[in-house]
């Protein structure tokens, strides 16, 4: 199949589809899609319809249609990596024990400023192409580890140019209060007026960010310090998402729901007075369960969460520290195996909440008039991806009606 295929795509017996009917999990069997301008123009039983007869035929009959995976937290522009951190952790140091002594995000913090914005690009560019080789067609990007108004914009920058070489579609989000800088060690105030009234008015102005996101925890910014950054944020016109409740309960997730914000990601140590908030609110809980996995801590209660009604996306976390993989399939397995979520709620958190935790309306499902974002997965049905764990089954990727990837027949991810 070429990657550029015609503006009609017929998909022809499908073996299995995944979609939601308001909000509910549901399949079919033997079905036939026709795409047209990068939307879903029609969904109807095989055999019923035909093929108009300038469309490109794909033949759907050995695979499962999931909508396009939605990656909603990624930190996905940075230098370096951290590999020897690895070994550390691994002989007891802790995530704490690590950064107060100077690595962490402040060590990624030197060698993302070190590198060129064309380096930067480069890295970009290599993990959107396995991001998508994964089944991945829409992404969010944080910046975060530039800390300083030229490293910040330069990430941003980045994020903004990696567009023009990926068919993914990249939401990006201003992680100024990723921590305070070593610079501004003794002078915390001065730097958080920098990112209130430099960095912000900055990548508001140059249109370089959708969302502003900070990290609320013990040592790195306090709730009333990340109160001002969102006010400063909302007035801006930003949306708002948030590192809540991570190493510590410091009320993220309250503070979520007083502010509006569209998701609290984390919440590994929320509380119960956390949680009826979210419940009450309109609050996605965006959960990162490979973070957990890596650094061999508690998982957020994903249980709870959803048998309170609260939407629950799953996302990669992707960074060099904590969560160093893009394989969001294994990022289900994992949410299915130790939060237990079952498998139609884990392909629901990568997709139709994932879309929520971005605000998108236009994707996260296949409906007709929902843009034409969707995986064919080599597999049996749709319970095997998350099953058949650290593998991937990744077929065809379609973004905007268009074959963006396929595997090759000599056995590529698989």
């Amino acid at each position: 199949m070429q990657k550029n295929t015609p503006m009609t795509l017929f998909i022809q017996n499908i073996k299995e589809v995944v979609f939601f009917e308001k909000d509910l999990f549901r399949t079919a069997n033997t079905v036939d899609i026709r795409i047209e301008n990068g939307m879903i123009a029609d969904i109807t039983p095989t055999g019923t319809t035909s093929a108009p007869a300038h469309a490109t035929i794909l033949d759907g009959a050995s695979y499962v249609a999931l909508p396009g995976l939605i990656d909603s937290h990624t930190h996905t522009i940075f230098g370096g990596s951290r590999e020897d951190e690895f070994e550390m952790k691994l002989r007891g140091a802790t995530y704490q024990d690590i950064a107060a002594k100077g690595g962490g995000i402040k060590s990624t913090m030197h060698k993302t400023r070190a590198a060129s914005k064309e380096e930067l690009l480069q890295l970009g560019i290599r993990r959107c192409q396995s991001a998508l080789g994964l089944g991945i067609t829409t992404m969010e990007m944080k910046s975060g580890y530039g800390l300083s108004v030229e490293a910040e914009i330069k990430i941003l920058e980045t994020i903004r140019d990696v567009r023009q070489h990926t068919p993914l579609e990249i939401c990006a989000t201003f992680l100024g209060a990723h921590t305070i800088p070593p610079e501004y060690s003794q002078q915390r105030e001065a730097y958080i007026r920098l990112v209130c009234e430099t960095m912000i008015p900055m990548v508001t102005e140059h249109r370089l960010a959708e969302f502003c996101d900070a990290f609320c925890e013990t040592n790195v910014f306090t709730p009333d310090e990340t109160r001002h950054i969102f006010e400063t944020a909302k007035k801006y016109g930003m949306k708002l998402k948030l590192h809540a409740d991570q190493l510590t309960n410091t009320g993220g997730a309250e503070l979520c729901a007083e502010m509006g914000a569209i998701s609290a990601d984390h919440l590994e140590t929320i509380s119960d007075k956390g949680l009826a908030a979210l419940a009450e609110s309109n609050v996605v809980a965006g959960l990162l369960p490979g973070c957990s996995f890596y650094l061999r801590m508690q998982y957020p209660p994903a249980r709870k969460m959803i048998d309170m009604g609260i939407p629950v996306a799953l996302a990669t976390d992707f960074n060099p520290g904590s969560c160093p993989t893009q394989n969001l399939q294994l990022i289900m397995s994992i949410a299915c195996t130790q939060m237990r979520m079952t498998p139609d709620e884990a392909i629901k958190g990568v997709t139709l909440h994932a879309a929520r935790a971005l605000d998108k309306a236009h994707i996260g499902n296949i409906a007709v008039g929902m843009q034409a974002d969707m995986v064919l997965f080599d597999v049996p049905g749709y319970r095997y991806i998350p099953y058949n764990f650290g593998q991937n089954h990744v077929a065809h990727v379609i973004k905007k009606g268009r074959v963006v990837h396929s595997a090759s027949s000599l056995g590529e991810n698989r």
